[in-house]
């Protein structure tokens, strides 16, 4: 079993940053690959970001490219999301997720408690 378990989320102001990591434990982990989601409030959960297995490659989504940069740790249990210039609808709670996979999967298996961020104006 993996165990996901976010940290670093909280209230911030529009245009500031934030950074959330992601611990991963488990007696069968990894490294996995490994990515964030986040749900807004009313709104359906939304792909944010990934990065493979060997770290070397990363993915976000459009809309998000240039604000937001997801990296990892050299032992691979780690992940980290890196958010700047935030905006209001940025405003929701992050899951980070994994899969025993090269590239993330499309329905990882693994989710974490999430953690909520909140960009106010």
């Amino acid at each position: 079993q993996v165990q996901l378990e976010e940290s670093g989320g909280g209230l911030v102001q529009v245009g500031g940053s934030l950074r959330l990591s992601c611990a991963a434990s488990g007696r069968t982990f990894g490294p996995y690959a490994m990515g964030w989601f986040r749900q807004a409030p009313g709104k359906e959960r939304e792909f944010v970001a990934r990065v493979s297995r060997s770290g070397r490659s990363t993915n976000y989504a459009d809309s998000l490219k240039g604000r937001f940069t997801i990296s990892r740790d050299s032992a691979g249990s780690t992940v980290y999301l890196q958010m700047s210039s935030l905006k209001p609808e940025d405003t929701a709670v992050y899951y980070c997720v994994a899969s025993d996979s090269v590239i993330l999967a499309d329905h990882p298996p693994y989710w974490g408690q999430g953690t909520q961020v909140t960009v106010s104006s």
